[in-house]
């Protein structure tokens, strides 16, 4: 019981505690240690058992190996866009030619092309947001709506539908031996309400906020934008196909290496195509690198707390309580899921620790693997972006530099309540049709 009421009152001072902008740094290990604490795990490493330092440690150091070299060439490639303006040439040429009042949507787009076609989420924000702060500039957007935004572009409707590259529509195919492509038509049709759905919101979002008299307000770390001749939108545009079309073909082949080498595609092509456009190339290469550590440090101290998390007997009776729910077996998987995703901060975390045992459970049963497949995958999506996800943060203050009081709200609205609607969409499709 104290287990229990230890890793759910930790969960919620973690959340409170970034919602107030405390560094992650501090509150997540802090938060960990209480959970450690209340479940009678060993501070200090003892032999074959877990421990507080060796589990957070563990989680730290792990999401650090496994993603340092996308974290660093995505912010490389995020920076090398802004500083030769190649960003603001493709934001300038978009609104010349859709007017403002699509800037919005241009960004979204993006997010969409770039997730669809194998780029990481994570990266897809590093990449996207120079073009997103010159639109919104541009076109005089509240800039807090930005984060918002991305993820929309990012983590709703392509990030888990049928055929996306993403990992978050892998992971289940391993166990329910399905394809990507599992209950595509369903998934097409909670694609587009989502899409339209989110798309509505946020732009009703960014007008009553301008209604108020919210407007773009500049920061002295902005980037200068400079009266100088910006490169064509085209040679701007060429390193973000490279990116896609690289990550696209090599999926299959390198799996998550497939990213290694299409970011580097990416940075190469635009010192190939605007090297003599670069304001100052060192200064770019030093704030890239100083963004990426930053980033990827804020996302595994929050890794590193679900690793802790994990070994509590708390969590192991939250799992195992979430995959006996009574009732349609979709519903249960899809409640068993979320739990577990919103408990980790992390959708393909909940999916990976939930799919042992919801798999051959439901299989057994009878349940469609395609429909299953699909239901996780949507699922894993919705409330695993609370406040303290490693996206979240990564997004909202490494690469935007907002504070999730104002910034979080909007993004949760379009990450967490429309996937929640778009979940229940297909739940009634698989179970009433």
């Amino acid at each position: 019981m104290l287990s229990m009421v230890g890793l759910i009152g930790a969960l919620a001072l973690l959340i409170a505690l970034t919602l107030r902008g405390v560094n992650l740094f501090i509150s997540a290990p802090l938060c960990a240690l209480l959970v450690a604490l209340t479940s009678q795990i060993a501070v200090f490493p003892v032999v074959e058992q877990p421990a507080f330092i060796s589990s957070y440690m563990a989680g730290f150091s792990g999401f650090v190996q496994a993603w340092f070299f996308m974290f660093l060439l995505g912010s490389l490639f995020g920076k090398f866009m802004e500083d030769t303006g190649s960003a603001d040439a493709i934001a300038h040429y978009i609104v010349s030619k859709l007017g403002m009042k699509y800037a919005v949507l241009a960004v979204v787009l993006a997010c969409a092309l770039l997730t669809y076609g194998g780029v990481s989420v994570f990266i897809v924000a590093f990449s996207v947001f120079p073009m997103a702060l010159s639109l919104f500039k541009d076109a005089n957007l509240p800039r807090r709506f930005i984060p918002a935004t991305l993820a929309f572009g990012s983590v709703t409707f392509t990030m888990t539908s049928a055929g996306s590259p993403e990992i978050q529509n892998w992971i289940p195919i391993k166990y329910l031996g399905t394809s990507p492509y599992a209950a595509w038509q369903e998934s097409l049709i909670v694609a587009i309400f989502m899409a339209v759905l989110g798309y509505f919101l946020l732009m009703r979002m960014i007008r009553k906020a301008q209604s108020n008299g919210e407007v773009f307000e500049a920061r002295d770390d902005d980037p200068i934008e400079l009266k100088r001749n910006l490169p064509h939108p085209i040679t701007g545009l060429i390193p973000l196909v490279v990116v896609l079309a690289l990550s696209f073909t090599l999926h299959e082949a390198l799996q998550q290496s497939a990213l290694i080498v299409a970011l580097l595609g990416g940075v190469l092509s635009i010192l190939i195509c605007n090297y003599k456009h670069f304001v100052n190339l060192q200064q770019a290469i030093n704030l890239g690198t100083t963004g990426a550590l930053v980033a990827i440090g804020n996302t595994a101290a929050v890794v590193g707390f679900g690793a802790v998390a994990k070994v509590t007997p708390a969590f192991n009776e939250a799992v195992a309580l979430m995959t006996q729910i009574p009732g349609n077996e979709l519903l249960g998987a899809a409640i068993a899921v979320s739990v577990i995703a919103g408990l980790t901060g992390s959708a393909s975390g909940g999916q990976a620790i939930a799919l042992p045992l919801v798999a051959p459970h439901y299989i057994d049963l009878g349940v469609n693997n395609s429909e299953l497949h699909r239901v996780v995958a949507i699922s894993s999506g919705a409330i695993d972006t609370l406040p303290h996800n490693g996206y979240v943060v990564t997004t909202v203050r490494a690469i935007c530099k907002e504070t999730h009081q104002a910034a979080y709200w909007p993004l949760a609205m379009l990450t967490v309540a429309v996937p929640l609607l778009g979940l229940g969409l297909i739940l009634g499709l698989f179970i009433f049709f």
